[in-house]
């Protein structure tokens, strides 16, 4: 896999400068392929939407819109991928049209489809915790766990992203303890207050605690700085630490976002739908209403250090290019 990335990466490269910077088209079709979960998190508003889902065919006609657009990578993610039964032919399908897959799960079926992800570039697996992570998620943590290390086994690079709430700040160092024993990545974000949970949840699990909140975010910085294997930038770091998105969201102008139903959505929080018909016609006659559309500057990692790179943000560039080459020799 390694050796695929290694020889893939400069044309990777120079084509998504070229479509980002010269045809000005989306880099990443973000999908949620599914609308059903295996988990009901109370602080997740996904699983709360089970509803229509795209057919097998319609995705692939979706994949084929995307290629025609120019999108280079195909992020598969809520509610839980895993329960699609057709996902490994989906994967296949972008493969076959030459763009790099991703996928973000909960990891609890992790274990019993990984021999089916042959397809699969770049895995995800949402960690909140480790002695908060049963009552947070309502599973036990350790068949997670065995799920990534047989995804580790299988090849497939791999991360583990955290989200900071109210219960797991004092648990982040073992959390990153264990991802060095696993010998892979982790991310962090903060917690997103969803305005559709209510206030009791949040009560509970939001960063309320502001002291504690930041000294976790500077041990999780001096981390990094000692050689852990935190994936984030310090400038991305330095951001949520003082929750303050210092940058301009540049979402819109990188990812085109497709519900399970099909309808092309502004982002994660104002979802929006931004047309209808093919995605070509979705992207261009929604170019006006993107830009017009209020950002409050969420700290999402994806969207922050994404809009960081697109805004040429130097040591946002230089973090990814040394994580890219670790991953490399890795």
């Amino acid at each position: 896999m390694n050796r695929k990335i290694k020889n893939f990466a400069p044309v990777m490269v120079l084509k998504a400068l070229w479509q980002l910077w010269v045809k000005k088209g989306p880099l990443i079709l973000s999908h949620g392929i599914n609308s059903e979960c295996n988990l009901s998190c109370k602080f997740c508003i996904y699983w709360r939407e089970k509803g229509e889902e795209m057919e097998k065919e319609e995705i692939f006609r979706l994949l084929d819109e995307a290629s025609s657009l120019g999108v280079l990578a195909y992020n598969v993610w809520t509610a839980e991928p895993l329960m699609r039964k057709d996902l490994p032919e989906c994967l296949e399908y972008a493969k076959s049209l030459g763009m790099m897959t991703f996928m973000v799960t909960n990891g609890v079926l992790l274990k019993e489809r990984v021999d089916e992800l042959s397809n699969l570039d770049y895995l995800s697996v949402s960690v909140d915790g480790t002695k908060s992570y049963e009552e947070l998620r309502g599973v036990d943590l350790g068949g997670v766990l065995n799920g990534i290390n047989a995804a580790i086994k299988k090849g497939i690079p791999t991360v583990i992203n955290c989200v900071l709430n109210g219960k797991n700040l004092g648990e982040i160092e073992n959390l990153i303890r264990i991802v060095e024993d696993l010998g892979i990545w982790v991310s962090f974000e903060p917690l997103y207050e969803y305005g559709d949970i209510s206030q009791d949840v949040w009560d509970e699990l939001g960063l309320n605690d502001l002291g504690k909140y930041r000294k976790t975010v500077d041990r999780i910085i001096e981390l990094k700085r000692e050689g852990s294997q935190v994936l984030n930038s310090y400038t991305y770091l330095r951001m949520i630490r003082d929750l303050d998105p210092d940058f301009r969201c540049h979402v819109n102008d990188i990812i085109l976002h497709v519900s399970s139903k099909g309808e092309v959505e502004n982002c994660r929080v104002y979802r929006q739908n931004m047309g209808e018909g093919s995605l070509g016609k979705a992207w261009n006659y929604s170019k006006d209403n993107r830009k017009k559309i209020p950002c409050e500057g969420c700290l999402f990692f994806g969207y922050a250090e994404l809009s960081l790179i697109y805004s040429l943000k130097p040591e946002v560039i230089l973090n990814c290019a040394r994580i890219f080459r670790k991953f490399i020799r890795s």
